[in-house]
């Protein structure tokens, strides 16, 4: 599993880095107009996926910012969010790197962000959702450029594959 879940997380940042560039190129006012998904524009959605990974990895490993609306655009600057997004990733990669077979094993208790009820959960399908989540959002923003006449991205696993090798 350790393995499988290494490949994701650089998968995740590589996927996370070409939708950045792709939305580099947009004006900030396109980046930003509603555009009928559920956190309204791509620069929300993209403010969306930062805070939730803010957020499992807290619950992780009780470091690093969190937030507690799923709704919070900590970032109004595109800039400031990418980098923010940047590093990120390169967080998720080194914790998932740092983990051991019996670390992905484990159980974690959390509080959600919509209910005050603890969870426990083992560590492996609570990682496997969180890059699941990532992809779920991906495809909405992929979905965005292209409604806003920009060229979106290949962002399927096979081509980081196909890069990576």
């Amino acid at each position: 599993m350790k393995a499988h879940f290494e490949m994701f997380a650089a998968y995740n940042a590589w996927a996370n880095r070409r939708l950045c560039d792709a939305a580099a190129g947009m004006e900030d006012a396109a980046r930003k107009a509603p555009a009928g998904a559920f956190f309204g524009s791509l620069h929300n959605t993209l403010n969306h996926l930062l805070v939730a990974d803010r957020i499992w990895m807290n619950r992780f490993n009780g470091e690093g910012e969190t937030h507690q609306r799923l709704d919070e655009f900590p970032f109004a600057e595109f800039g400031a969010l990418r980098t923010a997004r940047e590093a990120m990733d390169g967080r998720i990669v080194r914790f998932v790197a740092g983990l051991s077979d019996d670390d992905l094993a484990r159980t974690f208790t959390y509080v959600r962000v919509t209910s005050p009820e603890p969870v426990t959960q083992a560590l492996a399908p609570a990682l496997a959702h969180v890059f699941n989540h990532q992809t779920h959002h991906r495809g909405q923003c992929h979905q965005m450029l292209t409604a806003a006449g920009r060229e979106a991205p290949p962002l399927d696993l096979l081509f980081w594959q196909r890069e990576a090798a």
